[in-house]
This record gives C-alpha cells, sequence and structure tokens, in this order.
C-alpha cells in the first residue's frame, strides 16, 4: 500500500474518532442540561406555588410589592405625624 494512501486512512480514522468524542461530549452535555432544566423547572414551580400561597403570582407580584411599599410608607408617615403631636 502506498505511503499515502496509508497516511489518510490514520488521518481519516483519528477524524473520525475525534468526532466520536465530540458526540459523546455532547450527549454528556444534553443529559447534563435536560437535569438542569428539570431541576429548575421543578425550583419555579415550588416559589410559584408558595406566591399563590402568599396571594400574588408571578405577574402580580411586582404590583404587590410596590402596594406594600406605598403601606409602609403610609405607616411611617402616619407614625411621625402621631409623634409630633
Amino acid at each position: 500500500m502506498p505511503e499515502n494512501i496509508s497516511n489518510n486512512n490514520g488521518n481519516i480514522a483519528a477524524r473520525l474518532d475525534a468526532l466520536k468524542k465530540q458526540i459523546e461530549s455532547g450527549k454528556i452535555e444534553k443529559t447534563r442540561a435536560e437535569t438542569n432544566l428539570e431541576s429548575y423547572t421543578k425550583q419555579r414551580d415550588e416559589i410559584v406555588a408558595q406566591m399563590a400561597d402568599l396571594g400574588v403570582t408571578p405577574e402580580t407580584v411586582n404590583a404587590e410589592i410596590e402596594r406594600l411599599d406605598q403601606e409602609i410608607k403610609d405607616g411611617l408617615r402616619q407614625a411621625e405625624e402621631l409623634l409630633k403631636i
């Protein structure tokens, strides 16, 4: 067999081996990503359930925070007024 053909076969085999390793690495990364997604989805669902127990949803939480912030400010303002008397 000529030297050139032998080198090409070795080069092809090395390239195929490198591709196989990349595929295996990709499979591992995909599994890791799917596991993370499952974990994060579970955490999100738990947080949403806790929020529901508090009477808010992801869509209403910012408005509720603003309302509570205003309520605190109003309460402080009333306390300061009462202390001035």
